[in-house]
């Protein structure tokens, strides 16, 4: 698909620079540094989610079941030999 953006001259340039140096079209070198900055800002996005769902989770129930669990596996193992 094309697209048309807007940029300085200056980052132009640059981007001008680069393709050279990497020789490859301006158009790749633009569609590569898309998919790195999408990259590197999808954790954070999904990162932004998990937190979102986490602090629905009442924290106090949340410990009081892990409790429980230690509780179990402490009556589970206290006749182990190791």
């Amino acid at each position: 698909m094309k697209t048309a953006i807007s940029l300085s001259d200056a980052l132009f340039e640059k981007a001008e620079e680069t393709s050279r140096y990497m020789g490859i079209p301006r158009s790749r070198l633009f569609v590569i540094a898309l998919e790195d900055y999408i990259s590197k800002h999808n954790g954070e996005m999904i990162t932004k989610k998990l937190n979102k769902v986490y602090e629905k989770i009442d924290q106090g129930e949340t410990a009081r079941d892990l409790s429980a669990g230690f509780e179990s596996l402490r009556e589970l193992t206290k006749n182990d030999s190791w």
